[in-house]
């Protein structure tokens, strides 16, 4: 039975092999690991416990545009610093180390394509861009986004993410709720279907302005929405909040919200809307 005694031997080979980095993620509502690429093919959700990971608006625009093909408008805005403030050279910097980290411009992209052999335009915004925040760049670009929609009377999508205004740029931040609302108001009057979908999270002045006025409001699963934060509510009013307040599951029961759908699922959803929506506006 030597065979069973191997001590002393160890087992060396020419080149040894390392586990590739993060081809493991850990499920934070569960604790447990899955593979990537598993995660990859089921669009970054998890199939066990339905977690949605947070995902960029590459994978969003590679999600429903057909074939992953598209084309984006408002490359050539770009973020400054209109106020000057004190500080600027903080922002400033900020703005440029965000930019060379993500690849990203702002905190939002526009691209046009196809979603099922149907002309839509997708705005999709990106928190990992100073938190998603809406300053002057994006409420350009969702303008920009609103106007070619109603001008080539393409369907408008919008992908929401973000934890509200962009506070360094001071009231021109907030001035931009005003004008995208006002926009969508003109989309409406020009009987363009626009579908607003929030992912977590969506807060600030994007959920009081275009994130809770499309003609369908949706969301993904546990998404948080609403204006101000949890603890910001339970301070001001002195009360503890009710069980899951803020997140999708309670906005659909209180009828702010049309519908909750997967993120597998949205593409197959949103393309359904459309044809209901074509079909009533002729």
């Amino acid at each position: 039975m030597s065979w069973f005694e191997r001590k002393g031997i160890n087992i060396v080979t020419k080149s040894p092999k390392e586990m590739p980095e993060g081809i493991w993620v850990k499920v934070p509502a569960t604790g447990e690991t899955i593979h990537r690429r598993e995660l990859e093919e089921n669009c970054w959700v998890d199939p066990v416990s339905g977690y949605h990971f947070p995902i960029g608006s590459e994978e969003y625009f590679h999600l429903l545009f057909d074939g992953g093909k598209y084309s984006e408008l408002g490359q050539h805005i770009q973020p400054v610093d209109p106020l000057a403030f004190e500080d600027r050279k903080k922002y400033n910097k900020r703005l440029k180390d965000t930019q060379k980290k993500t690849g990203l411009s702002d905190a939002v992209r526009v691209g046009t394509g196809k979603l099922r052999e149907k002309n839509v335009v997708v705005a999709c915004m990106d928190f990992r861009f100073i938190g998603g925040s809406m300053g002057s760049v994006v409420g350009e670009r969702i303008g920009l986004a609103i106007d070619h929609a109603r001008e080539k009377k393409k369907p408008l999508i919008i992908i929401s993410q973000s934890g509200g205004a962009r506070m360094m740029e001071s009231v021109l931040s907030l001035m931009q709720m005003a004008k995208t609302s006002a926009k969508l108001g003109l989309l409406h009057e020009e009987k363009v279907p626009y579908i607003s979908v929030m992912t977590n999270p969506t807060t600030g002045g994007v959920t009081a302005s275009f994130a809770m006025l499309g003609d369908f409001n949706i969301a993904e699963p546990g998404a948080l929405i609403g204006f101000a934060g949890p603890r910001v509510i339970r301070q001001t009013i002195g009360r503890d909040l009710p069980d899951g307040f803020q997140t999708s599951e309670y906005l659909l029961e209180h009828g702010f919200l049309d519908f909750i759908v997967s993120r597998n699922k949205m593409k197959r959803r949103l393309s359904r809307l459309l044809k209901i929506l074509a079909h009533d506006m002729k």
